[in-house]
């Protein structure tokens, strides 16, 4: 988790800098808070704008009144905190800072290849004109960052190896970083059940649905609706950890949301054989180098078929 108050020299510099941005389709309309609508964001930008500057016209001797924050989650962390652990502490991050009565409107974005949020405020106190004092920022953001990680049980363990996990309309190597994709999510061995790895992907803008003969994954807008051709679950090497069996054979529910065919493995060995794959897809870090990626994907591939013949 990285989080950085930028040095916004106006609110109005903040403010239209994202502005443009969800103009340009590169930020969406994520959050607000303490704004005279319940939603601001239905009405037009300078109706946005008029909720910061009406407070800032009370004040005309502070200089530098904009508040501009990005909040940067991992992967790993997007996936732990979730849209509802995100937004609330977003509003914790701002009460921390000494502004959670003040309004704010927070944009995400996906303009690079991870998702980031950008809060804009006023460093003008709304009820009583002064400016907000701003001392040792740094360390309320730093001692803020160190209770996310504990309560969320963060970490800083992103792969050295940068890949591409933003998926628009436009998305160049679509297959192989879905792959890429559920390579990662199925290395993270908390996402317990279906539901949640499903939850994990609709953060990406990927959904799986059940069609009359398999499976199809859709990239979405966000809203589900889908934006690209979807791509067969069987086109793909690498699948996700829940949809993974192949066939019509009978499953049973090992309670951890796993299932195995009973006609190739018995539940106790089952368990074991999870555990293996688990720890195999973790030796698959580089995901850069297509010859290795596939290289491994074949050593996988045969350990996969020696476990079933167990």
């Amino acid at each position: 988790m990285v989080i950085v108050i930028h040095q916004a020299s106006s609110t109005a510099n903040a403010f239209f800098y994202n502005e443009r941005k969800a103009k340009e389709g590169k930020a969406t309309f994520y959050h607000s808070r303490n704004t005279p609508s319940a939603n601001p964001f239905i009405y037009s930008a300078q109706h946005r704008f008029q909720i910061f500057k009406r407070i800032e016209d009370s004040n005309t001797r502070v200089k530098n009144k904009g508040l501009h924050i990005s909040f940067n989650p991992t992967t790993n962390d997007m996936i732990r905190m979730g849209e509802k652990g995100i937004r609330t502490e977003l509003d914790n991050l701002m009460k921390q800072l000494g502004y959670g009565n003040q309004p704010y409107l927070v944009y995400r974005h996906a303009d690079i290849d991870r998702v980031h949020f950008h809060i804009v405020s006023t460093r003008i106190d709304r009820q009583t004109g002064k400016k907000i004092k701003d001392n040792f920022e740094k360390e309320k953001v730093q001692k803020f960052i160190k209770e996310l990680e504990q309560t969320y049980q963060l970490t800083n363990n992103e792969p050295k190896e940068k890949i591409n996990l933003k998926f628009t309309a436009y998305s160049k190597n679509l297959k192989q970083n879905l792959e890429n994709l559920f390579t990662e999510l199925n290395r993270m061995d908390f996402i317990t059940s279906k539901q949640m790895y499903n939850d994990a992907l609709k953060l990406f803008h990927v959904e799986i649905r059940q069609v009359q003969k398999g499976h199809l994954v859709f990239v979405t807008d966000g809203q589900g609706n889908p934006v690209r051709h979807p791509i067969k679950m069987s086109d793909f090497e690498e699948r996700p950890r829940f949809y993974q069996s192949k066939g019509k054979a009978e499953k049973i529910e090992l309670g951890n949301g796993y299932t195995t065919d009973k006609s190739v493995n018995t539940i106790k060995n089952y368990q074991e054989n999870s555990k293996r794959l688990i720890d195999l897809l973790r030796l698959i870090p580089n995901y850069s180098d297509k010859n290795s990626f596939r290289k491994k994907q074949q050593i996988l591939k045969k350990r996969r078929i020696g476990q079933r013949r167990l």
